[in-house]
């Protein structure tokens, strides 16, 4: 005869020796407490420092040690005049180092002394063999005969839009104004006051302030003194401008006066807010 088997239904008790609640999952072994594995922590940061070592020694070794990181060549970018040979050779870059060890600041100095010509220059270490010069070269805005010396008669010294006189050529450069500080008899006290030098500087800033266009047909700047200043364009059209400031303010003026007034051959900006022209 069967032995009926005995279910436990809802609330019947579960079977003797059989613990209550969840099931343990098999394999699982109790829980070590208190205990970490791996090495112990003074060790392990021993050998993160031997490894920091290895690695910075590892690094220094590739940029001055090593054949991989050598200057070998000078890239030159920029140039307008100026040649890249030129540059190069102003530039006295020591080939066969270690890229890092090129002194980028000594470059630089190098060149603006030995090339006045540069206005600006940036010096690269470019990854893994090259050093470039990327060079921005200064544009004249006017040019003064050159009468340092008889034999340099003939002549012209380019001066950039800051006054600075950079270099000396046979032939100016087409579009640039010829600038003449010519001071009249009435102007001597304005030419104590001011003095030669600064009263070049006014003629570059009314160059300065001119259009590209306007510029372009100006062949002269004369200042006779500090506020009288006049402008010889092409076509025997003068221009007075008075003092050089105000600049942007005359300079609109007159690009208003040229393309209104087309036959006229005398224009006056010196006050720019009434300018007039006058002439066929």
């Amino acid at each position: 005869m069967r032995r009926a088997r005995s279910r436990c239904g809802p609330g019947t008790a579960p079977a003797p020796g059989r613990p209550a609640g969840r099931r343990k999952p098999p394999g699982r072994g109790p829980r070590r407490s208190g205990l970490r594995s791996g090495l112990p922590r003074g060790r392990r940061l021993v050998l993160w420092a031997v490894a920091a070592v290895l690695a910075g020694g590892a690094a220094g070794w590739a940029l001055y040690g090593s054949t991989w990181l050598r200057a070998t060549r000078v890239d030159v970018s920029g140039t307008r005049v100026l040649t890249p040979d030129e540059v190069r050779a102003a530039a006295e870059v020591k080939l066969g180092g270690p890229l890092v060890s090129v002194d980028t600041d000594a470059i630089e100095e190098r060149l603006r002394a030995a090339l006045p010509r540069i206005e600006s220059v940036n010096v690269e270490r470019s990854w893994p063999h090259t050093v470039g010069l990327k060079v921005t070269e200064r544009q004249p805005k006017a040019i003064v005969e050159d009468t340092s010396d008889s034999a340099k008669r003939g002549k012209f010294i380019e001066i950039d839009g800051s006054g600075v006189r950079f270099a000396t050529v046979d032939q100016p450069p087409r579009g640039v104004p010829r600038l003449m500080v010519e001071p009249s008899a009435t102007a001597e006290a304005s030419l104590r006051r001011f003095g030669p030098a600064r009263l070049e500087r006014e003629g570059v800033r009314v160059a300065e302030a001119l259009p590209a266009e306007v510029r372009a047909d100006t062949r002269a700047i004369r200042v006779r003194s500090y506020d009288s200043i006049t402008l010889e364009l092409t076509g025997d059209r003068t221009v007075v401008w008075g003092s050089g400031e105000r600049g942007e303010a005359k300079a609109r003026a007159l690009t208003a006066l040229l393309k209104a007034a087309r036959g006229a051959d005398h224009f006056d900006v010196s006050a720019p807010s009434a300018p007039a022209a006058a002439g066929s």
